[in-house]
């Protein structure tokens, strides 16, 4: 452990002690001017400092100290680091926040200054019930962004629905993606998410970071932390879909309150999925996403390059020439093409409006899934891949 900087490991052990109330490292450091000036302190002038009550001054002691130490070189062995918000690549939005965290533990493949200090930030965020509608625009606004003349790095909070499909279109666009946890650094959560995390951290300028010590497991009330950091990491904030409550809104109110822009896309007003954005709209909060051009400018990313959208009936044609006979790849084309006129219908509506047997319908939706050309809710609703027109 002789190698570990004693400043760093007096940060880290009070980012464990004072996670939830980061406000109060920073007014230890501008007290003392130094993380490690405070375990030096004799315990009389520790409690003066902290006053006589405070819960946290038994946690104040060499013991503490040299836990962390250990922790960091155990990180290090892992592929993983602790950044002190003292270090000069720590996310320079995030350090204007009050409540920036005093550190991140890292996992990436790439230097900090890359992760964090190469490409404007921008977070995309919504629920874990996405719709096959939030998952359309989701996958467009990153593919334009990945067409901007200005590319960014994609933020959002690792977890199922809206995030990790802004994560894996940003993957699939050669966007770098940060995820920010709400565990401690060597656990994935949601736990099948692993594949993604192994790819992110192996991924050039991608990261999974968390202010979570290690060890720390998912709970509810870890959820708030994760939001704040997201939101602060970012200069703008895009909620996809939300209801009244949840995450992706409460991510929104703190880019709200940090003075950094949010974007909501608009939806139906009989969806719940889409009330936390229309709500959001309504109070001026957030800017409705009317059209990818603008939202890009506003963005400050610019007009995104036009690329030639891929036709369904094309699509299918090629996919199935000399493979099936022209009679079926015909019905493909009508399938999906009615598919594509009523986004979300199930196969039990394709047949219905086609006029022909549900066992040929499903088999089919079940081809053009395999094969990558639709897609399919946890209801059976469709919807064409955002790559084909």
């Amino acid at each position: 452990m002789k190698d570990i900087d004693p400043e760093r490991a007096a940060l880290c052990a009070l980012n464990r002690i004072f996670g939830y109330k980061p406000a109060v490292t920073h007014r230890l450091l501008d007290t003392l001017g130094s993380a490690a000036a405070l375990f030096d302190l004799d315990p009389g002038a520790r409690r003066d400092l902290l006053g006589p009550y405070s819960r946290h001054l038994a946690a104040i002691n060499g013991d503490t100290l040299g836990q962390s130490a250990r922790e960091l070189e155990l990180l290090a062995r892992q592929g993983c680091r602790f950044l002190a918000v003292t270090d000069p690549e720590y996310p320079a939005l995030l350090k204007e926040c009050e409540d920036a965290p005093a550190g991140l533990y890292v996992r990436s493949s790439s230097p900090d200054s890359l992760v964090f200090g190469s490409r404007p930030a921008i977070a995309v965020v919504g629920t874990r019930d996405l719709s096959l509608y939030g998952r359309d625009w989701c996958r467009r606004i990153v593919e334009a962004m990945g067409r901007s003349r200005q590319t960014p790095t994609v933020v959002s909070g690792f977890a199922l629905g809206t995030d990790i499909v802004a994560h894996a279109a940003a993957l699939e666009c050669g966007l770098p993606t940060i995820a920010v946890l709400p565990t401690g650094i060597t656990e994935v959560y949601p736990r099948r998410h692993w594949k993604w995390a192994e790819r992110m951290a192996a991924t050039e300028g991608c990261a999974l970071v968390t202010d979570y010590p290690p060890g720390t497991e998912a709970m509810a009330v870890n959820f708030l932390r994760r939001n704040r950091i997201i939101a602060g990491l970012s200069r703008a904030t895009i909620l996809i879909e939300s209801k009244r409550k949840g995450g992706g809104l409460i991510t929104a109110d703190f880019a709200f309150n940090y003075n950094r822009d949010v974007h909501a896309l608009p939806g139906r007003l009989n969806d719940p999925r889409s009330q936390g954005c229309n709500m959001l709209i309504k109070k001026h909060v957030a800017e409705a996403i009317l059209d990818l051009d603008t939202l890009m400018k506003e963005l400050g990313l610019g007009v995104p390059s036009r690329r030639s959208a891929v036709r369904v009936q094309d699509q299918i044609h090629s996919l199935y020439e000399g493979r099936m006979s022209p009679g079926e790849i015909g019905f493909l084309s009508a399938v999906a093409g009615c598919i594509r006129s009523n986004r979300g219908i199930t196969p039990e509506g394709i047949a219905e409006r086609m006029q022909c047997s549900y066992e040929r319908v499903a088999s089919a939706t079940g081809l053009l899934e395999a094969d990558g050309v639709i897609e399919t809710d946890l209801m059976q609703g469709c919807g064409i891949k955002t790559k084909i027109g």
